[in-house]
């Protein structure tokens, strides 16, 4: 056998721009790595924006799909990731749309570090009360912040994935910072 790799090893090798690009070419295998590798970014960022998990998980399997059936879209001076992203949230928030009225929080927390009950229960707490307010925020306003604060995007990231100039990036995310600290002011007070 020669020196050279296996077909999956090599994938793994690659970067997102080269495994997009094969992908571009009907790489089912480059397509593949590429949501292994961004699919938990891409959950994660639509569970942060609407707070329940089965719709983050649907809207990115549904934004893969759009992805691989719109591969010729892409433009590939972006993240592939920060693209399928869009998608996700695109699906997502239509999704929420539809289903405003019945639309509840998820309720279940994250699982909170080793501690007593009731740092436990206080954690729980605070965690579910800035759920909450993120959640109340509106959607333009909660995007950006999640964009931002919990995916560590760069300002020029999220106006690429929102399709929106760097300055309105910068105002909503002020606005955001601020809706929440005020609704939040007190709030957390009262759970130490």
């Amino acid at each position: 056998m020669s020196g050279a790799a296996s077909p999956g090893r090599m994938l793994a090798e690659l970067t997102e721009a080269e495994l997009a690009a094969r992908a571009r070419q009907d790489d089912r295998a480059a397509f593949g790595e590429l949501t292994l590798r961004c699919r938990a970014s891409v959950v994660n960022v639509v569970y942060r924006m609407c707070g329940d998990l089965a719709l983050a998980e649907e809207a990115a399997q549904e934004a893969f799909l759009r992805a691989w059936q719109k591969l010729d879209h892409f433009d590939p001076h972006y993240a592939f990731r920060n693209w399928v992203c869009r998608i996700a949230l695109n699906a997502a928030l239509d999704d929420l749309r539809r289903q405003r009225e019945t639309a509840a929080l998820d309720e279940q927390a994250p699982d909170a570090a080793e501690a007593g009950p009731e740092q436990s229960l206080e954690e729980r707490q605070r965690s579910q009360m800035v759920r909450r307010a993120v959640l109340s925020l509106p959607e333009a306003s909660r995007a950006v912040l999640i964009l931002r604060e919990y995916e560590r995007l760069s300002y020029q990231e999220i106006a690429a994935v929102l399709e929106i100039p760097t300055g309105t990036v910068m105002s909503r995310l002020n606005t955001a910072r601020r809706l929440l600290r005020d609704k939040l002011s007190g709030a957390l007070e009262e759970v130490k």
